[in-house]
């Protein structure tokens, strides 16, 4: 496997999928450049799968995409949603970045520093 989902990860994901309007979303995970750090992660649904482009893996149900290219970079990730008293969130722990944000939304790896946001 690509990622670790946890349980309740996985949990938050299948409610939210509960609201999408069609029953063939999957979950697309990967990077993009940009943030802080240089790279940043982006999650979201889908219902567009390139076979040329992506992999797909199925954890406890949850269908999810990643760009090939991208596996290198998010390999072993885990994937945890953390509720708390001020709400909750998506938390995500790469063990392939040696630098990230005080957010934890961006990053670099040791092989991809990415385009850094001028702006941050």
């Amino acid at each position: 496997m690509i990622l670790n989902i946890t349980e309740a990860a996985n949990h938050q994901i299948n409610e939210m999928m509960k609201d999408e309007e069609s029953n063939e979303v999957f979950l697309r995970f990967g990077i993009k450049g940009g943030g802080c750090s240089g790279l940043s992660y982006s999650m979201g649904f889908e219902e567009e799968f390139n076979e040329e482009l992506d992999t797909i893996e199925q954890y406890e149900g949850i269908p999810v995409a990643i760009r090939t290219q991208d596996i290198p970079i998010v390999e072993g990730t885990k994937i945890d949603f953390k509720q708390n008293m001020m709400g909750g969130g998506f938390t995500i722990d790469n063990p392939n970045a040696i630098v990230s944000c005080g957010c934890g939304s961006s990053f670099k790896t040791a092989t991809n520093a990415g385009t850094p946001d001028p702006n941050c």
